[in-house]
């Protein structure tokens, strides 16, 4: 069975996007209307390594068996979808038009899938025993998420690094690290069984005779979408220093030990949430991963950039460690910076516009 997949953002959406096309399921990107005008011209390319093969494998959407759209949000309407990807930054929701699809999508009870590194909202109210009260704080428009139905929405681990290659259009996109989004199931069986049916349809899909990385693998236990936080901590928001920013690959093995830390600090309150060793990474796979992320991470780069507003996982967790009695300097010091940051952005464009 093809399913109609909707997906929020045509830059790591189209990584998401591009699986469920090889697996001959249909896809729309929403995306601003010069992209999608790209996109629907000249479909997608996403460049991959593939283990054994030497150079990017560049994946094209015009080879693939499943059909690719690209519209603008107002143009969307979400009941023709069977689930609903939720692949952009935070802060974009709250955009014009974004918002407004974003409601539509709410009040459909549609299934919606989340591959953000900032878990939404209606996804943190189905962790049992935590409050989300004073969470709002964190988002950017926490607004958007009042009308969602927490039994629809779920999270999968952003685990995949991938990027716009700067010097190419806006509908490639680079695959740095090919690892497997890892999916909470839904509360719904029939919401779940989407999940499992796509996992098993990219499992088992081809491209020229060969199989390609990142995989969507579905996990009972709502805590296993966590495991990206203590990565997160350890490694793409301490990339971000006061006056520059250094790679992942730098930030975790710049001090091992400090890095193993508030690593093992950020394990420790989601084991505190009730995530078992299982659902979780142990450290050192993540530093051998991180050997090969020579590049900074995306909020880093998004706030050297002159971002006004990034996703603040360092904020949640650490809120969310409050209710827990437990407090870490290395995450405050991280807090600090980042807050330090925004604020010269959003005083630098005030003057910019007065």
């Amino acid at each position: 069975m093809a399913y109609n997949v909707l997906i929020f953002g045509a830059s790591y959406g189209s990584l998401f996007g591009t699986k469920l096309l090889m697996a001959g399921h249909r896809v729309t990107l929403v995306c601003t209307k010069d992209t999608a005008d790209l996109i629907n011209r000249d479909g997608t390319i996403v460049r991959m390594p593939i283990k054994g093969r030497e150079g990017l494998l560049d994946i094209s959407s015009s080879k693939l068996p499943g059909k690719l759209t690209a519209s603008t949000p107002e143009a969307v309407d979400p009941a023709a979808f069977d689930l609903v990807v939720l692949g952009m930054q935070e802060a974009q929701y709250g955009a014009a038009g974004v918002r407004e699809l974003t409601g539509r999508v709410a009040r459909s009870r549609k299934p919606c899938l989340a591959i953000m590194n900032m878990p939404p909202l209606p996804y943190l109210k189905r962790i049992p025993g935590l409050s989300t009260d004073g969470l709002e704080a964190c988002y950017a428009d926490s607004g958007v998420w009042e009308d969602f139905d927490p039994s629809m929405v779920t999270l999968a681990s952003p685990d995949p690094q991938a990027f716009r290659p700067p010097d190419q259009p806006k509908n490639v996109l680079q695959v740095g690290l090919p690892t497997n989004f890892k999916a909470a199931r839904f509360e719904s069986k029939e919401a779940t069984q989407i999940l499992r049916n796509l996992e098993r349809d990219i499992e088992e899909a081809r491209y020229e005779g060969l199989e390609i990385p990142v995989k969507l693998k579905v996990h009972e236990s709502v805590f296993v979408p966590l495991a990206k936080w203590p990565m997160l901590i350890a490694g793409n928001y301490r990339c971000i220093k006061r006056d520059e920013m250094i790679p992942i690959k730098q930030a975790v093995h710049g001090d091992v030990g400090q890095s193993r830390g508030v690593y093992d600090w950020v394990s420790t309150l989601c084991h505190g949430l009730g995530a078992e060793d299982e659902d979780l990474v142990p450290f050192e796979k993540y530093a051998k991963a991180a050997e090969g992320l020579g590049k900074p991470s995306s909020a880093a780069r998004a706030l050297f950039g002159g971002a006004e507003h990034i996703e603040r996982v360092d904020c949640l967790v650490r809120r969310i460690a409050k209710q827990q009695g437990r407090q870490s300097a290395t995450l405050d010091e991280i807090v600090t910076l980042v807050d330090e940051r925004l604020a010269k952005n959003r005083s630098a464009s005030k003057a910019v516009r007065v």
